[in-house]
């Protein structure tokens, strides 16, 4: 059997390997049933069971309230992208503040021009001089009217993260959380949607889970198609027709995971942060031979973006570095440049053997 290298892809990402481990002693029987999980009915009582202990450990570690709906469809984040504006403008004259801080948030607003009236009202890639940085409150000119503002809390191919939430007053705050859902706690009374794609802190791809404050769910103003409708899945509870079974049945295990084997997310969050500081620390003390895309302060905890000297040097590095037992540190295809993601599931000993490896690098290439 292969050994397994440490995976530095920002997504489809690194999984805990005690969860592969219990997919695979469960996959051809899940126990008490007499078949996998990916041939039993989702109406069946065990999957029932499944998705049922997937939203109570959501709940349990964002600490969700009673009055959010957790669900989980299909899609991915691109389908949110079009799905949020459609729920909530799509045939009215309001219009939705959208804050454009790298390349996700700009597709998502981009969608989101095709269902309604879309305001911009800050773009990093002007104002925060080429994507390294959140904006401030006092940047933002934020219409007290509007639908929603929205926003997304980590970039993952810029690699910035928002230290703190905007203020939107009482206008819902709407945020794409994929590459940093479960890296923290999180306060979900902030936010009137809350999502997140799994491919990254919550499972293999094929289900995004969507956290939504039950008064929104009844803002459309337009007959929209039932899979469309968050209403309509919500009071299916996500099974208006077959929903990714496999995908729940993960999200169920990377919760447990983390409620039982790593203690809550507080203990994820001291965890996450060491092995950045550490990551970042050999860049910053590079002599800028290791050039950080971020500003400082914006620094993203799961995504750290950075480049060599040159183009030869990036491509060389990855070469190197997957000899080494160091995979998928590409830079995004957009932007070039190298990447490493450190969800989660990457063990310290990988962002160590990362280190090391980049201290070495430098010595013989500079």
């Amino acid at each position: 059997m292969q050994e397994r290298l440490y995976n530095f892809s920002a997504g489809p990402a690194v999984m805990p390997v005690s969860v592969l481990k219990k997919a695979q002693e469960e996959m051809l029987c899940l126990p008490g049933v007499g078949a996998s999980v990916m041939e039993i009915s989702h109406r069946s009582k065990p999957f029932d069971e499944i998705i049922t202990a997937a939203e109570t450990n959501v709940r349990t570690l964002l600490a969700v309230p009673d009055n959010y709906k957790v669900l989980f469809l299909q899609g991915g984040a691109l389908t949110q992208f079009g799905l949020i504006p459609m729920n909530l403008i799509a045939g009215t004259d309001r219009s939705a503040d959208y804050i454009v801080s790298g390349t996700w948030s700009k597709k998502a607003a981009a969608e989101a021009k095709t269902q309604g009236k879309v305001n911009i009202v800050w773009d990093g890639k002007v104002s925060g001089n080429g994507f390294r940085r959140k904006p401030s409150q006092s940047e933002l000119a934020l219409n007290p009217e509007a639908a929603y503002c929205y926003i997304t809390l980590n970039e993952t191919i810029e690699g910035i993260q928002y230290p703190v939430e905007p203020e939107t007053g009482n206008v819902p705050l709407v945020a794409d959380a994929s590459s940093e859902i479960f890296c923290r706690p999180m306060d979900v009374n902030k936010y009137g949607i809350l999502y997140a794609c799994a491919q990254k802190n919550a499972g293999p791809a094929g289900v995004t889970m969507i956290i939504i404050r039950e008064d929104l769910l009844d803002k459309a103003a337009i007959e929209l198609p039932s899979m469309f409708s968050y209403k309509k899945q919500a009071e299916a509870r996500s099974m208006l027709n077959t929903p990714p079974c496999f995908s729940i049945y993960m999200l169920r295990l990377v919760t447990e995971w983390l409620l039982h084997d790593i203690g809550g997310l507080d203990k994820m969050y001291a965890i996450n942060k060491e092995k950045a500081a550490l990551l970042y620390d050999v860049i910053d003390s590079s002599n800028g031979y290791y050039k950080g895309h971020a500003d400082k302060e914006f620094r993203s905890i799961m995504n750290v973006p950075f480049r060599l000297p040159s183009e030869d040097l990036d491509k060389k590095f990855q070469q190197d570095a997957a000899q080494a037992g160091l995979m998928t540190l590409g830079g995004h295809r957009s932007v070039g440049g190298l990447r490493a993601s450190i969800y989660n599931a990457m063990p310290r000993e990988g962002v160590v053997a990362l280190c090391e490896f980049m201290k070495d690098f430098q010595n013989k290439n500079s």
